[in-house]
C-alpha cells in the first residue's frame, strides 16, 4: 500500500506546493521541513531537491505540521507502483464481474431447485455428446475391422493389397483417431462440467442464504 501512497503523494506535490505558496505571501516563518539522512532536521521557505528527495513537512505560520508529503519515487519504485495498482484495479474487476453474475442467478433462479434443474440439463448435454460419439466410434472402429480382415485374407492368400485398399485404411485409422480424441475431450468436459455444478450448488446455497439473511 505504500507504493500506492507515492503515487498519491506525487499527484498531491503540484497542488501542496500551490496551496504554500500563497501561505507564503500571506504569511511569516517556515513552510516546509526534512530531514536528511543522519536525521538532521532542515527548514525552508522553499522546497529543494534535498527536501523532493526526502520527503518533508508543510508547516504553517506557527510551526504546526499541516500536511507530509513523501519523498520523490525512483523509476523502478514508479514502475512497481503501477504495477501494483494495475493488479488491484484486475482484482477488483474480477471481483465486480463476480458479484454481476451471482445477482444475476438469483434473479435467473430464484429457487435452489431451479437452479439444480438448469445445471442438470446443461450436464445431460455433455452426456449426450459423449453417448453419440461413443456410438460413432464403435461403428467407425467396425468398419477399419473389416477393412484390415479384407487386407489380412489377402495378405494370407498371398495376393497383393491394392493401393486403394491401403490408403482407405490409413483414412479409417485417421477418423477413428479423430474420434476417439473427441470423446476423451468430451468425457472430461463432462466430468468437469458435472464437479463444477456441485460447486455451483454450493455457491448457490450460500449467495441465497446471504440474500435472504439481508432481506434480498
Amino acid at each position: 500500500m505504500r507504493a500506492v501512497r507515492y503515487i498519491m503523494a506525487g499527484a498531491a506535490l503540484l497542488l501542496a506546493t500551490s496551496a504554500i505558496a500563497y501561505q507564503a505571501s500571506s504569511n511569516q516563518g517556515y513552510r516546509y521541513r526534512w530531514k536528511d539522512a543522519s536525521g538532521q532536521s532542515y527548514f525552508s521557505d522553499s522546497l529543494n531537491t534535498d527536501a523532493l528527495k526526502a520527503g518533508y513537512d508543510i508547516v504553517n505560520a506557527q510551526g504546526m505540521v499541516v500536511r507530509h508529503v513523501d519523498r520523490q519515487l525512483t523509476a523502478d519504485e514508479r514502475a512497481a507502483a503501477k504495477k501494483l495498482a494495475d493488479q488491484q484495479a484486475a482484482a477488483k474487476a474480477i471481483a465486480d464481474q463476480r458479484a454481476r453474475d451471482d445477482a444475476q442467478m438469483l434473479n435467473a433462479y430464484p429457487t435452489e431447485q431451479a437452479f439444480a434443474a438448469a445445471r442438470q440439463s446443461q450436464l445431460d448435454n455433455y452426456h449426450q455428446a459423449v453417448g453419440t460419439t461413443q456410438i460413432n466410434l464403435r461403428g467407425q472402429e467396425k468398419t477399419l475391422a473389416d477393412l484390415l480382415n479384407r487386407a489380412g485374407d489377402l495378405e494370407r492368400a498371398k495376393q497383393p493389397v491394392p493401393p486403394y485398399l491401403t490408403d482407405r485404411i490409413n483414412e479409417q485409422r485417421a477418423t477413428v483417431s479423430g474420434l476417439r480424441t473427441t470423446l476423451q475431450r468430451q468425457q472430461a468436459s463432462e466430468a468437469s462440467a458435472k464437479a463444477t455444478m456441485e460447486a455451483d450448488i454450493v455457491r448457490y446455497r450460500q449467495l441465497k442464504a446471504r440474500a435472504d439473511a439481508n432481506g434480498g
